[in-house]
């Protein structure tokens, strides 16, 4: 279910994860967006990319919704004739990661600091100019968020990031049974 809970009363407000398992064809990336444009939410991260399968891709889907209108958008995306599978990806039985490609200020007085800031999240430098080090991580939204206060003093030139990508732990997958 959801990573965050808001609200008060009965109406409660969840961060959810949905995994969205589509034929491959022109379009349906488009439609998908759509239908949670129509319904009013609003995708806070979005990552479709192919999948073990020839001719099917997977969408990760985060939306902040309640509980209801949620159900309700599932129901119509299921009706969709190109979605293959919703799952709801529970938040104490999933691995969710980001990508985020940071681009930092520095000279060579600070050029070691942020090397040195890069090492201690085991994020990568990539690009090395005379004024900048471009930085590759991986991680939970937190651990990147963490990373990004300690890199700000130097000063951010761009921040480029992936939507969230995410798979159930164990050996059950979104495509199989086993």
């Amino acid at each position: 279910m959801g990573a965050t809970t808001s609200g008060s009363g009965t109406s409660r407000t969840v961060t959810h994860t949905l995994s969205v398992l589509v034929e491959d064809k022109p379009g349906v990336l488009a439609r998908v967006a759509a239908l949670f444009s129509r319904r009013g939410f609003n995708i806070e991260s979005l990552a479709v990319g192919a999948t073990e399968h020839k001719n099917m891709s997977r969408m990760t889907i985060v939306v902040t919704a309640e509980e209801t209108p949620l159900e309700q958008i599932t129901k119509q995306l299921n009706k969709l004739i190109n979605v293959i599978k919703i799952f709801e990806h529970d938040e104490g039985n999933m691995v969710a990661r980001e990508l985020w490609l940071i681009k930092v200020r520095t000279d060579t007085a600070n050029r070691s600091q942020v090397i040195e800031a890069a090492n201690l999240f085991r994020a990568k430098v990539i690009d090395v100019s005379t004024e900048s080090l471009t930085i590759e991580a991986t991680g939970t939204q937190e651990k990147l968020d963490a990373l990004l206060r300690v890199l700000e003093p130097y000063g951010i030139r761009e921040l480029v990031q992936s939507g969230v990508v995410a798979l159930s732990r164990g050996p059950r997958g979104m495509t199989n049974s086993k």
